[in-house]
């Protein structure tokens, strides 16, 4: 009889198992809420990078963004932890 398929069969198995494991201790089970926060920090770089004679909304735009980053964050913190 050979063995080798279901040791292949086990290792991928395995591999699966860590890779999952692997996804969850790094907040990988939350795709959207790091998609969201990948956004977020690319609108915060362009906000950052405007000329700022946008009489003052560039700047109340940053700020609301900077809070999103913030509540995004403590959403992932809370599910990671519940």
């Amino acid at each position: 009889m050979n063995r080798r398929p279901i040791l292949v069969l086990g290792l991928f198995i395995l591999l699966l198992i860590v890779g999952y494991l692997a996804g969850c201790a790094t907040g990988g089970g939350q795709p959207h809420m790091q998609n969201a926060m990948d956004n977020l920090n690319t609108a915060r770089s362009e906000l950052q990078a405007a000329e700022s004679n946008k009489g003052g909304h560039r700047e109340r735009a940053l700020g609301l963004v900077n809070n999103a980053i913030a509540q995004v964050q403590r959403g992932i913190d809370f599910a990671r932890n519940h």
